[in-house]
């Protein structure tokens, strides 16, 4: 008698063992779908942990042309997001992006998702300073490409972003990632895939951390990007 209730504790220990991490899957199943589901939602979607301010509301995902991520940093004084993302959104094909980012990292979305803003000029780095350009060199362009503005680098264009702007940022490129599904290897700065300022590299600590985070649409897990070549900062970064 005794060794048989012995039997059926060990089973019942043995059965409980076994659901725990069944319900951890559930509850990550959950969560990776919630996100999901709001990352493709039209309107005005609000991500946990982002700020988003719309000045213009969300449609179908899948009317975007967006298959790459482009992240800039603009030498605007701090406080200057919201009056140059309310320029963009009056004339969305003039010059700038998607999306502004604030140093309080409170976010302007722009312009209408499947609007082209006039970001970059066209991919014209073919120098393989940075990255190997043969997969970027006319091939990463504005029409395809949804850029993503951090504001705040002024006077001195070294200064990088803010803290606010680094954590906003992680969370902003995994909801634009699963949006669009786009891999973590298509995640640029603006100095990989275009010319610019001598003096900084425009949007490349920012990109550096954003794919080495490694998220993938639809795994809800994250994961190294396999062929990422990390750029050496420039001196005073």
């Amino acid at each position: 008698m005794r060794h048989t209730l012995h039997m059926i504790l060990a089973r019942l220990i043995l059965s409980s063992l076994l659901l725990i991490p069944i319900g951890a899957r559930a509850q990550g199943d959950k969560a990776e779908s919630d996100f999901a589901r709001l990352a493709r939602s039209a309107g005005t979607p609000q991500i946990p942990g982002l700020r988003i301010v719309y000045l213009a509301e969300l449609g179908n995902p899948a009317q975007a042309p967006w298959t790459n991520i482009i992240l800039h940093q603009t030498e605007g004084a701090p406080g200057s997001a919201r009056g140059m993302a309310q320029a963009q959104a009056k004339h969305p094909a003039r010059r700038g992006v998607t999306l502004w980012v604030e140093t309080d990292a409170t976010i302007y979305w722009a312009t209408p998702e499947t609007a082209i803003t006039t970001h970059g000029d066209g991919a014209n780095r073919n120098d393989n300073k940075y990255i190997d350009n043969s997969k970027t060199y006319r091939q990463v362009t504005r029409s395809n490409s949804i850029g993503v503005e951090f504001n705040g680098n002024a006077p001195d264009v070294r200064v990088p972003p803010t803290p606010e702007q680094f954590a906003a940022m992680l969370i902003l490129v995994r909801f634009l990632q699963e949006r669009y599904g786009i891999s973590p290897e298509r995640i640029y700065a603006h100095n990989w895939i275009d010319y610019k300022d001598a003096r900084y590299c425009e949007g490349c600590e920012l990109a550096e951390r954003a794919r080495a985070q490694g998220y993938r649409p639809g795994q809800g897990e994250l994961k190294p990007a396999s062929d990422v070549r990390i750029p050496v900062p420039a001196a005073g970064r």
